[in-house]
């Protein structure tokens, strides 16, 4: 599962095609420059914006209640996730709201808008990607240095 690369091109969202466009200037600010040529559902990329306007400077140990909240404030996900631990965050956002786990496991390969999941001896971690880095409760220009459970996106 580990070696295969998932790019997304000019005619692929993150989300659903019909609701696909292509970011506008301010959100390619926020996306960098690599988002110009993409297309991208408002939803993801409102997660994103919202998951980066929330973000602290450290850590806050919170990093899956941040994005339930980003997702949910975005409207991609109907409903608030109920899993307690971040570890547990792909596998209910796979069976209830949707997503689809990537076969890649390299967070720097993620799409931008993808949930990446973290294990670990205790809660986990999950952040969302963004053109320059991650966000949860915290920005991050590189991925949480554990093992990756998983990378998601919204089924198309």
């Amino acid at each position: 599962m580990g070696g295969h690369s998932v790019t997304f091109g000019a005619d692929r969202s993150l989300y659903k095609g019909e609701g696909a466009r292509r970011p506008n200037a301010w959100e390619q600010q926020r996306l960098g420059p690599a988002s110009k040529g993409l297309r991208y559902d408002a939803r993801m990329l409102r997660a994103v914006k919202l998951a980066q306007d929330r973000a602290h400077e450290r850590t806050t140990w919170h990093c899956w209640a941040y994005v339930k909240n980003a997702l949910l404030a975005a409207q991609v996900v109907h409903s608030r996730p109920t899993t307690l631990y971040a570890r547990q965050a792909g596998e209910e956002l796979e069976r209830h709201f949707g997503f689809k786990k990537l076969p890649e496991n390299d967070p720097r390969r993620a799409p931008v808008g993808a949930v990446v999941v973290y294990g670990g001896r205790d809660a986990g971690h999950v952040e969302l990607r963004t053109e320059r880095g991650f966000v949860s409760d915290f920005f991050s220009p590189t991925p949480y240095p554990r093992p990756v459970l998983g990378i998601y996106v919204k089924r198309s």
